[in-house]
């Protein structure tokens, strides 16, 4: 009940004129958040998940040290990947569910400036604590320290382009009951070219290399992704309310 008053209380801030798009979007956001933390299982699933992996792969593959060094940049990405995909699912379901969504369509407001916030929210809980819970992983995995900086920041910078990717597909399967596999084959082939270059940076940096090359290509990457996704999401939005 308290999630839903914070629901309608906040629309109907959004729902001002008087708002700057910043406003919007900060109240937006804060939403959101705060919805997730009430919500805690929401954030929860996504890490635990990371966490039983990384836990369970040595003793599936074996504790061999330089076996486990070999395969944890790799590893360690492919688990961020599809700890963020899981968490896209239920980006806009609760608000499909309760009509915020179609307020947000009816709303003065941006479309646009609307999904950039729900986005950057949706990797604020979920992005962001496994790109932090990391490097703490990784020493299960055997991973050199070297390589620590390049796999935390490739993460922060790769983890803000799944979010804003699975928008996208969570967008689209919104209005489906069981959108997930949907879901996985739309955004899968849009994350093979952050999997790429985020798990080759960590690679390089574990092998003594430089590694500024492939943070380049997750930083342009992410100047793409950031003003063109949100309209793509806006679309999505459209397409599932219209049918």
């Amino acid at each position: 009940m308290q999630q839903r008053i914070l629901r309608m209380n906040d629309m109907s801030l959004v729902q001002r004129p008087s708002l700057s798009p910043l406003a919007v979007a900060m109240q937006v956001i804060r939403r959101d958040v705060l919805l997730a933390l009430r919500r805690r299982a929401e954030i929860a699933n996504p890490l635990l998940f990371f966490l039983m992996v990384c836990a369970l792969l040595p003793l599936g593959i074996g504790p061999e040290p330089k076996q486990l060094a070999a395969i944890a940049p790799g590893m360690l990405w492919v688990m961020a990947l599809l700890s963020c995909l899981l968490a896209s699912d239920g980006l806009f379901r609760s608000d499909f569910d309760d009509g915020s969504l179609e307020q947000m369509l009816l709303s003065p407001s941006l479309l646009y400036i609307l999904m950039l916030a729900k986005s950057i929210a949706h990797w604020l809980v979920s992005g962001l604590p496994l790109a932090l819970l990391s490097p703490l992983l990784a020493v299960l995995l055997q991973l050199p320290s070297a390589a620590m900086p390049a796999l935390l920041l490739s993460l922060l910078l790769g983890t803000v382009v799944l979010s804003l990717i699975g928008a996208i597909g969570g967008a689209l399967t919104v209005g489906l009951r069981r959108g997930g596999l949907l879901l996985s084959l739309i955004a899968l082939p849009l994350y093979v070219p952050v999997l790429i270059f985020g798990a080759s940076a960590v690679q390089a940096a574990a092998d003594g290399y430089t590694y500024g090359g492939q943070m380049a290509v997750l930083g342009a990457l992410l100047a793409l992704a950031l003003p063109l996704a949100p309209f793509a999401v806006a679309s999505a939005v459209r397409i599932s309310l219209d049918n």
